[in-house]
């Protein structure tokens, strides 16, 4: 299977090409065609990675794309443990999303191009993943851009929507813009484009070191973008504005995966420059506080979950920058299937609700059963409860910090699982329990249909158990399964496990006594902290400040330039065409009056000259008689006066 898996990222772009050319008039057949696409693509890495299990080698197929002259740019494939299990990640979540928007979108005027739409992203990840060099990755690394543009403004009659759009586009663009240039510092020195011959030449020590670490940070700015990490975090929550299965799939396993996953991918490069590696570590911590503090206080359920996925990339980025590739890629794998499950959850409310605020909610457990019980298995996964996957992954992140010599990584840690467990648990207990908020909403809520259900109750199971893949206990587990040179059997600390347990009791039991028991007053605290309240609840001001400092002098520039270019370059354009006018007109004047006037005056003459000659032939014989005596009797006065 491993030589034909160029066949799973072809299969969901050719549904999208059957579905813009062929089906685009017919919704059901579309939606079809997609799904088929992207079951297909999981039926075809299933086996990929139970050949990877067997033999856990890097295989690579490739061909000569371009040759310049001895540099050749190849196009190709690369299997390892870290595709396989990619692979599945973004299969599984991306068919579920497909079968839940079944129901979703049912109706949208749209829904042929929605679905065409997931099948090209589905394609553009599964070939961003299944890429064997820097060139080929890039090419879909900006296809998955794209991607999310067209989704998160998918509805663009809606202007917010489409300001969103833009803004994820723009946004994201400004960190691919390092990661290009990034590139071409790495390829320049290493005079190749594949990631194994790049590799070997670092660990060959060919590429100079000060080259690696500029590279190295520039290649993590492409991540910035994509994985929404701190300065380049503001896009993601705003993309909520697009189709609610569509935030699932991007929070899950696609564009935000894709950075963590480009950083896991270039772990050779960052493990030759520590200092490269401590940014992305300090970046990664700082981004998980700095959005789990921001997810406490926000009240649209699908902000809260953004700034949640927000600070579980920071969690992701600050293992890897700490060197913990299996403790990173472990936790992009479990959160991908909790996190898809809340989202999903969240759109199974909204299906209901017909409202994102969690405030306009309430009571929903008795008629949303399945959702709020998936939704909560979710809750608790994220939280680090034993022994759901999160618990498994978070553990070997806190296991990882607890390696560093400065304890500050794991302090972080151990802050933002608290603020986790508490803001995902003020969720679950504002949205499902209490009394109904909103009465007339309440009423008119109901259960989402199978086709939404089932795949929540298939993501709550993955929840559960995927992450007992990664048990430390186990001999041939995840660690020994993904790592980096050698195999990373995370060593079991209890002492850390009690702490993550103990930290996400108490999240959960504060948010316990806040929102349901009402054991302590939430609008006394908002009061009491009103000044830290009024600046999370603005998501520190980071919108104001980049419209302050970037957006207005931006704006002010462009209409200076405006007013330059109407005032000063249309002025000297229109005076140059007004003087041009003028000089036409005078070359009319002349032309009309002076040469005309000439060649028409002597025409006039020889008009007027030849009616007056034209008289002396008159054909009158007396006349002739007449002229000649006239005639001869001038000559002959002329010829006596001289």
């Amino acid at each position: 299977m491993l030589e034909s898996s160029w066949l799973i990222p072809l299969l969901p772009l050719l549904a999208f090409g059957t579905i813009v050319f062929f089906t685009n008039r017919n919704p059901r057949l579309s939606s079809y065609i997609s799904i088929g696409a992207v079951c297909a693509s999981f039926a075809l890495s299933v086996p990929v990675l139970f050949e990877v299990l067997q033999n856990p080698v890097a295989s690579e197929f490739k061909f000569t794309w371009i040759d310049l002259k001895g540099f050749t740019i190849q196009m190709g494939i690369l299997i390892d443990p870290l595709t396989a299990v990619m692979l599945m990640v973004v299969t599984i979540v991306s068919m579920l999303v497909h079968i839940y928007s079944v129901g979703y979108m049912a109706g949208d005027p749209r829904f042929s191009r929605y679905f065409s739409f997931l099948s090209l992203f589905t394609f553009a990840m599964l070939g961003l993943v299944l890429s064997n060099n820097f060139f080929e990755i890039f090419i879909f690394w900006e296809l998955v851009g794209l991607t999310s543009y067209l989704l998160i403004g998918f509805w663009f009659e809606k202007k917010v929507a489409a300001d969103a759009g833009k803004k994820a586009f723009i946004t994201t663009r400004t960190g691919d813009l390092g990661f290009l240039v990034g590139i071409f510092l790495l390829v320049s020195a290493a005079g190749t484009f594949n990631f194994q011959h790049i590799f070997h030449q670092i660990e060959a020590g060919h590429i100079p070191a000060g080259i690696l670490t500029i590279s190295a940070i520039l290649i993590f700015a492409g991540a910035v973008g994509k994985s929404a990490q701190f300065p380049l975090h503001v896009w993601l929550p705003d993309a909520m504005e697009g189709p609610t299965p569509v935030s699932a799939l991007i929070h899950a396993a696609t564009m935000v995966a894709a950075g963590v996953y480009l950083v896991a991918r270039a772990m050779s490069v960052y493990a030759a420059s520590s200092s490269a590696a401590l940014i992305v570590a300090i970046i990664g911590a700082f981004t998980a506080f700095l959005a789990a503090s921001i997810g406490l206080v926000q009240n649209d359920i699908k902000r809260v979950l953004a700034y949640s996925t927000i600070s579980q990339l920071g969690y992701m980025m600050l293992a890897l920058g700490l060197g913990g590739l299996t403790a990173g890629t472990f936790h992009l794998m479990t959160h991908a299937y909790f996190k898809a499950l809340l989202f999903l959850g969240a759109g199974s409310v909204i299906h209901a609700m017909h409202t994102n605020d969690i405030w306009e909610m309430g009571g929903l457990f008795p008629k949303m059963r399945i959702t709020a019980i998936t939704f909560i298995i979710a809750s608790l996964s994220i939280s680090g409860i034993f022994p759901l996957s999160g618990f498994w992954s978070k553990d070997e992140i806190f296991a990882v910090a607890s390696g560093y010599p400065h304890p500050i990584f794991l302090i972080v840690a151990v802050l933002v699982a608290f603020m986790t467990s508490f803001y995902m648990f003020r969720l679950c207990f504002v949205t499902f329990f209490g009394k109904p908020r909103d009465q007339h909403k309440f009423e008119h809520a109901h259960e989402s249909p199978r086709v939404m259900t089932i795949p929540l109750m298939i993501l709550a199971f993955l929840s559960i158990f995927a992450g007992w893949v990664g048990i430390p206990w186990l001999h041939k587990g995840y660690s020994s399964f993904v790592f980096f040179h050698h195999p990373h059997h995370a060593e079991p600390k209890i002492w850390l496990m009690l702490i993550s347990t103990v930290v996400a009791l108490s999240g959960i039991g504060l948010a316990y006594l806040i929102y349901y028991k009402g054991a302590i007053s939430a609008d006394k605290i908002k009061r009491k902290f009103a000044f830290p309240y009024k600046v999370l609840f603005n998501k520190y001001y980071f919108d104001e400040l980049y419209s302050a400092i970037i957006i207005k002098p931006i704006i002010g520039l462009a209409n200076l330039l405006f007013k330059f270019d109407l005032g000063i370059i249309d002025w000297l354009v229109n005076a140059f065409g007004n003087f041009c006018v003028f000089l036409s007109e005078v070359k009319e004047w002349f032309d009309s009056h002076i040469v005309d006037g000439g060649v028409n005056g002597l025409g006039w003459i020889f008009k007027k000259s030849g009616s007056y000659l034209r008289k002396i032939q008159t054909g009158d014989l007396s006349n002739y008689i007449l002229i000649i005596f006239f005639g001869i009797l001038l000559i002959i006065i002329f010829k006596i006066g001289l």
